[in-house]
């Protein structure tokens, strides 16, 4: 019982807003006061964390998500191994084979140390919807070409 109160409290710092916890801060006393009340980690999850813990609460296998993400499989285990680093496009690839959310999407974006998708980019406007629409790879794809904007892969 007490461990669903931590997953649920733990859950409940992931939901509030960004906006919420910087008027927090400003507010605090000192920045160890903020870290303390509001929870923060020590430091963020890396790419490989993320994407390991995605595949266990996904129930996908490495081999299949790399297979979806069309890249080639020594790249995508040093991916998932952290002895690679992954271009913007290759997180999406991967994003769109373990059948992320758009915050899911981000998180991995975030984790691998690039931009975010942002919607009032053109590109990243498709990419969000199809994100939403549960599009494959290719569907993304194939909707990036006929709009005109270059391809994930």
């Amino acid at each position: 019982m007490a461990a669903e109160a931590i997953n649920q409290h733990n859950s409940n710092q992931e939901e509030r807003l960004t906006e919420e916890l910087l008027d927090e801060l400003l507010e605090a006393p000192s920045p160890d006061a903020f870290i303390d009340e509001a929870a923060l980690p020590e430091r963020s999850r890396t790419l490989s964390e993320y994407l390991n813990q995605m595949l266990e609460e996904k129930g996908l296998s490495r081999v299949h998500v790399v297979r979806e993400a069309n890249l080639n499989e020594t790249f995508g285990y040093q991916i998932f191994t952290g002895q690679r680093h992954a271009s913007r496009n290759k997180v999406l690839q991967l994003a769109f084979a373990l059948g992320c959310t758009l915050r899911e999407t981000n998180r991995l974006l975030q984790a691998a140390g690039v931009n975010q998708l942002y919607c009032k980019d053109r590109r990243d406007a498709v990419i969000i919807f199809c994100i939403d629409k549960g599009s494959s790879l290719r569907s993304v794809n194939e909707e990036l070409y006929r709009l005109g904007e270059d391809t994930i892969c």
